[in-house]
């Protein structure tokens, strides 16, 4: 995936930094503790799935995740940026689904290995069209929801994140150093679950955004 969609204008991709167990709900539900400062992991922009495209399951994985996120699109880069500056450096919000390979990434951590395989396959990364962020007013205060074949399966509340946008945006910049076009994968709230062939997905997020894939056959 060459570009980005921000409202009609195309944006290349750079980073894409992703946050684990941003919400104590989801946490809790896959029996991992709270972390003290933010759990990154990064995903290779050849993971980026952009909405509408169909969802292949990898051949090698029997157990495949959906996580529904609110991701930020950096516009202007920077480090050590400070948090109550931070939100001025998002271009534009959007969603997107960390798809996650549970048995590979379990079997991995079990080992002590890296698990890069399990989060950053073809397609894990899937990513809707973006919003201004002069259109979203307070992005700590966000609801975004994730129906599959009709049915609520999950629903964020980014006030209940753990480190909200502006805290996880001083991080990175801070400790990697954020450029233009980064993406940044917010966290999943609870509710997480396997896909199935032929499922359907819808993405929205408070009106603004909305997005759909379809997990092929």
């Amino acid at each position: 995936m060459n570009e980005l969609d921000l409202a009609g204008r195309a944006v290349r991709p750079a980073n894409i930094f992703c946050i684990g167990r941003n919400y104590a709900a989801h946490a809790a539900e896959l029996g991992n503790p709270v972390e003290e400062e933010p759990l990154v992991f990064l995903k290779p922009t050849s993971a980026l799935l952009p909405e509408g495209q169909a969802i292949v399951l990898p051949a090698f994985s029997s157990d495949v995740h959906y996580e529904a996120e609110l991701v930020l699109l950096i516009g202007e880069g920077g480090n050590d940026i400070a948090e109550e500056d931070a939100l001025a450096h998002v271009a534009g919000y959007g969603l997107g689904l960390d798809l996650t390979c549970r048995d590979v990434q379990n079997a991995a951590k079990a080992r002590g290995l890296p698990w890069a395989k399990g989060k950053g396959f073809r397609g894990a990364a899937c990513v809707s069209s973006f919003v201004p962020a002069s259109k979203v007013a307070a992005p700590g205060m966000l609801t975004f929801t994730l129906d599959i074949n009709g049915e609520r399966r999950q629903t964020g509340d980014t006030s209940h994140m753990l480190f909200p946008p502006a805290r996880l945006i001083a991080y990175l910049s801070r400790v990697f150093g954020l450029s233009a076009g980064d993406l940044v994968y917010t966290g999943t709230p609870a509710g997480v679950a396997a896909l199935k062939p032929g499922d359907a997905l819808l993405l929205a997020l408070a009106g603004v955004v909305q997005a759909s894939w379809q997990v092929a056959r």
